[in-house]
């Protein structure tokens, strides 16, 4: 484990001093909750657990050790939003206590078809279209970012009829200063 975390560590200090480091990593770290619904709880037991990936905390927290580096953001998408027993979501954005957004992108899927009935229907996001339209929805979770920080996050549905495209939903998942 070690090993992983400091590959992870030395890759980031390739970093330019007046930069700061976004981590995309397949799986969020360690730490950020055990619950069924938490950013990285493991819902498909009941006792839920914590299905962070510890190579990853570790990581994180050698950079941060010395504040050899600022990192704002952390985007994962392994953990789905919407969760393996019943029809509950998980979290999908933690604020750690400096201030770094942990996000998990896993809208699946990521794309729902509309207007035909041998595809699959958008069940409750059915207001995305009219009736007659045949298209599709796409997620897309947008970060915005200014002076090295977080300012907003949003979970984003988009319509797709022929060649328009039309913003249909949009959830804040964070605000910031």
């Amino acid at each position: 484990m070690d090993g992983s975390a400091k590959k992870i560590q030395k890759a980031a200090l390739g970093t330019p001093e007046d930069h700061f480091l976004i981590l995309l990593a397949h799986n969020g770290p360690t730490g950020l909750g055990s619950g069924l619904n938490d950013i990285c709880g493991k819902d498909w037991e009941l006792d839920g657990g914590d299905h962070g990936d510890p190579d990853l905390a570790c990581a994180i927290s050698l950079l941060k050790e010395n504040n050899q580096i600022s990192i704002p953001l952390v985007v994962f998408g392994h953990m789905h939003k919407e969760l393996a027993h019943g029809n509950e979501f998980r979290k999908m954005i933690v604020v750690g206590t400096d201030n770094t957004i942990y996000l998990n992108g896993a809208i699946v899927p990521r794309v729902k078809s509309f207007g035909d009935d041998n595809k699959r229907s958008l069940d409750d996001e059915s207001s995305l279209s009219s009736p007659e339209a045949k298209g599709t929805a796409r997620a897309f979770t947008l970060v915005e970012l200014s002076k090295g920080r977080v300012t907003r996050v949003a979970e984003s549905w988009v319509s797709v009829v022929e060649d328009k495209t039309t913003l249909k939903e949009e959830h804040i998942l964070f605000e910031g200063n």
